[in-house]
């Protein structure tokens, strides 16, 4: 089943951080976190796949969601491909989330690196701030994402972590639906630099 799926496709151990202003002049809300851990396990509105374009499964965060969610998200994938064709890279579709806790899945495709030469940087940025356009779209305040593009796909993930934490930031600011936003990561590196920039935004 898909979950309101919008006509267009639109051109992710705990360690909580609080994050970001929610507006000017206001106090400091918990809106952004960092967690070390498995993706699949979080119980939040929207889980965000790294998908790729053919939205069908692969390796990686991709491969795990899918596993952990059943037949039901490949079948529900299917359906959006019958409707849409692939999912281009910085795009972003919603799907039911078959057996994950979360009550939704959006897939979104973050560009491969291939040197910073291919407006990777700003195709990274419209994958995370589609994904929070269309969470707002379905009426869902609770996010998570993987860190995008950082796999296979070779980002840097120095480059990529802050383009994620500047990307939610902005968007936070200007619009309040959001409550939370979840960056999950897999390791050690990757929890130590989301978890700096959080710290930036903070000061």
């Amino acid at each position: 089943m898909i979950l309101n799926m919008l006509p267009l496709l639109f051109p992710g151990t705990l360690n909580g951080i609080n994050g970001l202003l929610a507006g000017k002049g206001a106090r400091m809300q918990p809106r952004m976190q960092v967690l070390q851990g498995d993706i699949t396990t979080l119980e939040v509105d929207v889980i965000v796949n790294a998908a790729n374009s053919s939205l069908l499964g692969g390796g990686g965060v991709d491969g795990a969601i899918h596993r952990a969610a059943g037949p039901a998200l490949l079948d529900a994938c299917r359906q959006v491909r019958q409707q849409q064709g692939e999912c281009p890279p910085g795009h972003a579709v919603i799907t039911a989330a078959g057996n994950l806790k979360a009550k939704a899945v959006i897939h979104t495709v973050g560009p491969v690196w291939r040197g910073g030469e291919e407006n990777e940087a700003r195709l990274l940025e419209d994958a995370y701030r589609n994904s929070l356009l269309l969470a707002e779209a379905n009426s869902y305040t609770s996010i998570a994402f993987p860190a995008i593009s950082t796999g296979v796909y070779g980002y840097p993930k120095a480059a990529a972590a802050e383009i994620a934490v500047n990307t939610v930031a902005a968007h936070l600011i200007r619009r309040p639906q959001l409550q939370q936003v979840i960056f999950v990561c897999f390791d050690d590196e990757m929890t130590q630099l989301y978890q700096r920039l959080l710290t930036q935004h903070i000061q």
